[in-house]
């Protein structure tokens, strides 16, 4: 099994590095040339669209963000129309919600109107974004409304407070996202969905992630509460999407660090819109802070063959967290963990039941199924070994730990009922595992 997965890693990034080192080969133009004032005050954004329309009626090319501080609300990209963000560029976000006019866009499994993201591509043969420049979005003001809504109503969900999102490709068949840094983003950061052959590399994704603020007493205005965690920040989402490469990328967010999406409900098998993820590659990587090195769900249905790899895991990160959703059928096969070093990090595990928002809808509790699961060649330090169990009735299969060297304050592995579960050579504070 490692061995196939390993194959189909090498077959995927060699595929995603072959379909897109084709170069752009039309002419460069830059924003400024268009009337953007890079002041961090004046708002760029019907200048830029413009700027991305014209060079797409011209046939297509690069569009240059200098150095400067650009403030925009949503951007589309175009047929043709790469962009590159140079160094000591920012693309700041506008902090005016209706910069960001409401529009069909796909968010937590579905497709509905919500706000767009501040960079969007939506069914591009070719997605290009890169350069040594920031997409900073400025979350601040975003995450403030939020906390006020949790203040108001504990039970609230993510989506009644709108925020934008920093990137979201829709469709695209190429997509390729280097060398950038995206920071504060008002939602998720970086959204992939339906697209096929995605490479993500050489970037780095940060948001604050403190302890949630403290409620505000009424003898306290809210403006004055120090809001210091970004919620909902996850770092990448890869949602319905086929052939992505994920590599020397860091990330220090308040959330999951890479989340794989579809969609949820008992009736999600049946979701064309959501086909499965798969043939995903992700090596290379610092997970500095965030709820999951890899996280299937919350919305999720068909997740298989992944492979993680050489990367560092910081600390209070879990490293595998799968949620088992009693009202959704899902399917988490052929995942691979492999060389990992561990420093503080939460846990292997984080494999257990996940009820938040769950609707049954009146149906019988659907079957998950968790299987082929290799964690291998890991060492370091881990809070617990953490939890590796499902639903009742959830069929959790084919376990493998092998060569493994931990030291572990609660050495504990809290474990439901499992078929196949093997360890080889993994010790845990000097000690085989049993």
């Amino acid at each position: 099994m490692l061995r196939a997965l390993s194959a189909l890693a090498a077959q995927s990034a060699l595929a995603v590095g072959v379909l897109l080192a084709v170069p752009c080969p039309a002419p460069a133009a830059s924003i400024v040339d268009h009337g953007a004032v890079g002041d961090g005050e004046t708002l760029n954004t019907t200048k830029i669209q413009a700027a991305i329309d014209q060079l797409s009626a011209q046939g297509g090319g690069e569009l240059v963000v200098p150095a400067g501080v650009f403030k925009t609300g949503a951007l589309f990209l175009k047929p043709g129309v790469s962009l590159r963000v140079e160094k000591g560029a920012v693309l700041l976000g506008s902090t005016d919600i209706a910069d960001f006019p409401t529009r069909q866009t796909r968010i937590e499994g579905k497709v509905q109107p919500w706000r767009p993201a501040l960079i969007n591509a939506e069914g591009l043969p070719r997605a290009v974004v890169t350069g040594e420049g920031t997409l900073n979005g400025n979350g601040k003001p975003y995450w403030r409304a939020f906390w006020k809504r949790r203040a108001e109503n504990r039970k609230c969900t993510n989506l009644e407070v709108e925020r934008p999102r920093l990137m979201y490709f829709d469709n695209c068949d190429s997509v390729t996202v280097a060398g950038i840094a995206l920071k504060d983003s008002g939602f998720w950061n970086l959204h992939t969905y339906r697209c096929r052959n995605v490479l993500l590399e050489d970037i780095s994704i940060t948001a604050p992630h403190g302890d949630p603020p403290k409620i505000a007493g009424d003898d306290q205005p809210w403006g004055e509460v120090s809001i210091d965690r970004a919620p909902s920040s996850d770092g990448i989402d890869i949602d319905s999407c086929q052939g992505v490469t994920i590599r020397r990328v860091t990330i220090s967010v308040g959330d999951d660090c890479i989340a794989l999406k579809g969609t949820k409900g008992p009736r999600a098998l049946a979701d064309a819109s959501s086909p499965p993820v798969e043939n995903i590659v992700v090596e290379d990587c610092d997970f500095v802070s965030g709820h999951g090195v890899l996280t299937c769900g919350s919305e999720a249905t068909i997740v298989r063959n992944v492979v993680v790899r050489n990367c560092r895991v910081g600390k209070a990160v879990p490293v595998c967290r799968l949620k088992l959703r009693p009202d959704t059928p899902q399917l988490y096969e052929n995942l691979s963990f492999e060389d990992l070093t561990l420093d503080g990090a939460q846990a292997l595990f984080d494999v257990k039941p996940w009820t938040q928002f769950f609707d049954p809808q009146g149906m019988a509790p659907p079957r998950s199924v968790v299987r082929n699961i290799v964690i291998k060649n890991v060492c370091g330090t881990v809070a617990t070994l953490g939890d590796l169990r499902g639903n009742k009735g959830d069929l959790v299969q084919n376990i493998l730990l092998q060569d493994i060297e931990l030291q572990s304050d609660r050495p504990q592995l809290r474990r439901g009922e499992i078929d196949g579960l093997r360890a080889d050579g993994f010790t845990v504070n000097g000690k085989p595992f049993e």
